[in-house]
């Protein structure tokens, strides 16, 4: 936990280590939501939309297509192979 104080003009400086992470910004919109015992900081920003067709190919892996089921079992056999 992280402590943090209020200024006289009831604002509040998030420490830089946490802005960073979450990739805040100075000038980002934040939500805070009253939660009666405490306050919830959420970004304001909707997150970026994804296409799937931006996604093809993002793996690196290049051979046949493979199904879902294939896939699942590929990563059972390596887990048991690990154990």
């Amino acid at each position: 936990m992280t402590k943090a104080r209020l200024s006289t003009k009831g604002q509040l400086v998030i420490p830089k280590e946490m802005r960073e992470r979450h990739g805040w910004p100075p000038g980002t919109e934040l939500e805070v939501v009253d939660q009666g015992t405490h306050l919830l900081i959420l970004s304001a920003a909707a997150p970026p939309v994804t296409e799937v067709e931006n996604l093809v190919g993002c793996t690196g892996y290049s051979g046949p297509r493979r199904s879902l089921q294939q896939m699942e079992d590929a990563v059972r056999e390596e887990a048991r192979r690990r154990r």
